[in-house]
């Protein structure tokens, strides 16, 4: 199996879910143990918004699908190496998808415009994990 992960297709993969678990479940998990603080600077943020007084349930929303990409993918990275099959990646870098595309969103309705922009990178890279998955 060590030989098939280190084809190119294989190694991405692998490497691309590891970082999308890291990138999700540190992410998620910071909102979990830090709600508090995350809750009063969003409140802030959406203030002038249609949102402000949905901030909560937004929060609670995002930090569900962080959570749930971060594992998804990490079980994912843990199929590649295991078998090669891929369920669990695909999975976690749609909701990883979903989840930027959502972060997108509040960023633009917030009028932060450099945050928007600060998650272009990300986007194009779930994307092109989801692309990557269907090798």
């Amino acid at each position: 199996m060590l030989h098939t992960l280190l084809q190119p297709i294989p190694f991405a993969q692998l490497m691309t879910s590891l970082f999308l678990a890291i990138l999700f479940l540190q992410s998620g998990l910071d909102k979990v143990f830090n709600f508090a603080d995350n809750l009063g600077w969003l409140t802030g943020h959406f203030s002038k918004t249609p949102f402000r007084s949905q901030v909560k349930m937004m929060l609670i929303t995002i930090t569900i699908g962080e959570v749930a990409a971060g594992v998804l993918t990490l079980m994912g990275a843990g199929q590649i190496a295991m078998n090669g099959e891929k369920t669990f990646a695909m999975y976690g870098a749609q909701l990883a998808t979903l989840d930027i595309v959502m972060l997108f969103f509040g960023q633009r309705i917030a009028k932060d415009y450099a945050g928007a922009a600060s998650l272009v990178p990300y986007f194009i890279l779930c994307v092109g994990q989801v692309v990557l998955l269907t090798q």
